[in-house]
């Protein structure tokens, strides 16, 4: 009689990224429009002021890439079509690849909108010790045929793996990826060694510059430096740091009860806004949406933060972190108010763009039974009242949309100004982008 198989103790930590996510979704929303243009761009309409959320692999060919003004995009790829955000059909697609993916996961934690954590660990029996990288097809195949989106997964002993290697598995027009890319136990250096810095998670464009100005461009660069000479140039904490990511080493927790970090939303206006009544009605507008998320999310928030960029470009940020987390419109916007009055207190340029993030999330279950304790409730503190209203609202809209209840302030302000609603999160762009 064979022994009895044992699970490994090793992690096996998976990430799948939706290929072209936002692309994918337009094009499934529309497939007579947005699906048969190969050139596609996502994040605006022709004319709008907002920027490029996601653009297909023969748009970026042309040098089109996130974060850039459409205007721009559409000089670079002048025969592209550009269409909004499909946001409602994002977070669909996303709870429906989150669904599929549970069918094979023990734990399945939602990264982003389009990226999501599974810990495998000890589930070899489950699957009859098949390789990880032959359930991660299968499971590539049910996330396609269940949804219509493509995913590509990577996977390794941490999170840092799973994610560089998700890129590495990326079926890019010509390469020999397969959507599928597992890096094996004790490979993690070798693997590392083939990368860029830059796809290092946290190493963005201005640390980049930094490194590159002392020689650093490639993993290998760092790898086979003289640490001593790293820690002087760089200090020894941020020199740690990023030997121990080059080295492939990284966090292979993923709680089941681990939360979105943040979430966000913001406009792109129309027109430049320098009057300050009609910035605190768009503020308003922006609080009663990521509220809407917040809570729909079934999550509090303890830091708000208010985000404007200026006609000049200069983007500045002000935040505020509350005693206990809140989820209702009033604390969210009496917050906001304030932040954005500080920040146009000591600048006062026309604003082009506006929004509203909140982090530090949780469920609010503590902060439930201490606000029932009798206090002096300050003007940013939710009260008992304010939750009965909240609750009343949702059950409203729950039934007739979410337009079917809104501040009587914004009703009488007439159509937003703002063109373009989005989130971003990590200099991404995209609609409720979770970090």
């Amino acid at each position: 009689m064979p022994a009895p198989t044992v699970a490994s103790r090793e992690p096996r930590i998976l990430l799948a990224d939706a290929d072209q996510f936002f692309v994918a979704v337009a094009r499934l929303v529309d497939p007579d429009g947005a699906g048969r243009a190969k050139l596609l761009i996502v994040g605006g309409r022709p004319g709008s002021r907002g920027v490029v959320c996601s653009a297909s692999y023969e748009a970026r060919a042309f040098g089109v890439r996130s974060g850039m003004a459409i205007s721009q995009a559409l000089r670079l790829c002048p025969d592209a079509m550009a269409v909004p955000v499909p946001r409602n059909a994002c977070s669909e697609k996303s709870r429906a690849i989150r669904d599929v993916l549970m069918l094979y996961a023990p734990i399945v934690v939602a990264a982003s909108v389009d990226e999501f954590y599974l810990d495998m660990t000890g589930t070899e029996a489950l699957y009859h010790n098949e390789p990880l990288g032959s359930t991660s097809h299968r499971m590539r195949s049910s996330v396609l045929a269940e949804t219509g989106c493509s995913i590509s997964i990577g996977g390794g002993t941490s999170r840092l793996i799973a994610k560089i290697a998700a890129g590495a598995a990326k079926p890019l027009p010509g390469t020999s990826a397969t959507g599928v890319h597992i890096v094996s136990v004790g490979h993690e250096e070798a693997f590392m060694r083939t990368q860029p810095l830059s796809e290092i998670p946290g190493i963005g464009p201005k640390a980049q510059e930094r490194l590159r100005s002392l020689g650093l461009v490639r993993v290998p660069d760092v790898l086979d430096a003289d640490p001593a000479t790293i820690r002087r140039y760089l200090g020894d904490k941020l020199a740690d740091w990023l030997i121990r990511k080059a080295r492939g080493q990284g966090s292979s927790s993923v709680s089941g009860r681990e939360q979105q970090k943040g979430m966000s939303r913001e406009d792109t206006f129309d027109r430049d806004i320098s009057d300050e009544a009609a910035l605190e009605t768009e503020l308003q507008r922006l609080s009663v949406r990521v509220v809407a998320d917040l809570r729909g999310d079934g999550l509090r928030a303890k830091t708000i933060t208010v985000k404007l960029r200026e006609n000049d470009f200069t983007t500045r940020n002000a935040s505020r972190t509350l005693d206990l987390p809140v989820s209702t419109e009033r604390a969210v916007f009496t917050t906001a108010r304030l932040l954005l009055r500080k920040l146009r207190a000591s600048r006062r340029l026309p604003v082009r763009l506006l929004g509203v993030a909140l982090s530090q999330l949780d469920d609010g279950d503590l902060a439930e039974q201490l606000s029932l304790l009798p206090e002096v409730v300050p003007a940013a503190t939710e009260t008992p009242r304010d939750r009965a209203l909240a609750a009343a609202v949702d059950r409203v809209r729950a039934r007739f949309g979410a337009g079917a209840v809104q501040p009587a302030s914004l009703l009488s302000g007439g159509a937003p100004t703002s063109v373009e609603d989005r989130s971003e999160t990590d200099g991404v762009p995209a609609p409720r982008r979770y970090r």
